[in-house]
């Protein structure tokens, strides 16, 4: 096969070639026999019809275009092997040339995965670590905060005050405050697995600390990626931008649907079209390409990635929880989360 690549611009390109006569001739018997397989001929059962009868029956170019479509499919795999090329996504693919006895000339325009370079993420790391203050660090709850707490709990455990309807509070007259609770052992232990009222504040300074620890790893997190990808080079194709958009709208649907909404009805409430939608998000489905581009070349570079045991663990446990998962997608979910999760790990360490 004869090829020459063009490169496009956002990491696209288009390859040119020719599959020789003898060699698309071969695909003639091929073609020929998958095509029987499936018409319909009066007096003949499917992939029974003998050959000169098929012949006669199907219109040439018919079978020059499954001959071509065999051909490319079983030469294309061959073609980005041969040529190193990281192809994403569904071909173009535009036939220039067709006819029996003749090379099979084509088009194919294809995305591929861009060469990103990477800024230098573990002097970035260090530089955005280092700059968190004391006071951030902090993550001991004051007991201001967890009397907050408690307070706003025992409000949303407050009996509702019923006014009759049709009644007003006249002027100057204050409204009616829902009576709290008593804040006592009886009170916490019909909440959950507590022993008294100090049990319970122990427990919920606790969750309180770790929520704050995890909200400072988020935010630093974000910070440390967000610098990264602004400092990185890379060219994203469109292709992946919309199926991260794709993605986010399907998000969306499912949100709404949980609602009990109808997706129609909430795009007639905004005034909004689809397409409308996926403009508006298009800016966050390049941030999130970027972002998966990032991750993936960090983990390459350092070698990066989950223990076989960890996967498994951790598809056994969706599969348990959702028992209509695909297990193909539940795996490929869950390498791409643990493989994040250590290049995260890695950057947090940079100190």
């Amino acid at each position: 096969m004869q090829i020459k690549i063009n490169k496009l611009p956002k990491s696209e390109l288009e390859i040119e070639g020719e599959i020789t006569a003898e060699v698309f001739e071969g695909y003639y018997p091929k073609a020929l026999k998958h095509l029987g397989e499936h018409v319909e001929i009066d007096g003949f059962r499917k992939g029974k019809t003998p050959e000169n009868i098929l012949i006669s029956k199907i219109p040439e170019i018919k079978i020059l275009e499954e001959m071509a479509e065999i051909a490319l499919s079983e030469q294309y795999s061959k073609l980005l092997e041969e040529n190193k090329i990281d192809a994403i996504g569904r071909p173009e693919i535009t036939i220039t040339k067709l006819g029996r006895n003749n090379p099979l000339s084509f088009k194919i325009k294809t995305a591929v995965l861009p060469e990103v370079k990477l800024a230098d993420y573990k002097k970035i790391s260090k530089e955005i670590i280092s700059g968190i203050t004391d006071e951030e660090k902090n993550t001991n709850i004051t007991d201001e905060e967890l009397e907050k707490v408690i307070l706003d709990i025992r409000t949303a455990r407050a009996p509702k005050v019923e006014v009759a309807e049709g009644v007003e509070p006249k002027e100057g007259e204050k409204e009616l405050e829902p009576v709290l609770p008593e804040f006592n052992d009886e009170f916490v232990q019909a909440m959950g697995p507590f022993e008294n009222v100090e049990d319970f504040k122990i427990k919920v300074r606790d969750n309180m600390k770790l929520e704050k620890e995890n909200n400072l790893k988020e935010k630093t997190r974000i910070k440390i990626i967000e610098k990264i990808i602004e400092d990185s080079e890379m060219e994203v194709p469109e292709l992946l931008i919309f199926l991260e958009t794709n993605k986010i709208l399907a998000r969306m649907k499912d949100d709404i649907a949980r609602m009990g909404m109808k997706f129609e009805d909430y795009l007639g409430h905004l005034k909004k079209t689809e397409d409308d939608l996926r403009k508006e998000f298009s800016k966050d489905g390049e941030q999130r390409s970027k972002l998966s581009l990032v991750l993936a070349e960090i983990a390459k570079k350092e070698n990066l990635k989950p223990e076989e045991s960890e996967i498994e663990h951790e598809v056994e446990h969706i599969l348990e929880h959702y028992k209509d998962a695909d297990p193909e997608s539940a795996r490929l979910h869950t390498e791409n989360v643990l493989a994040s999760e250590k290049v995260f790990q890695f950057l947090e360490n940079q100190k």
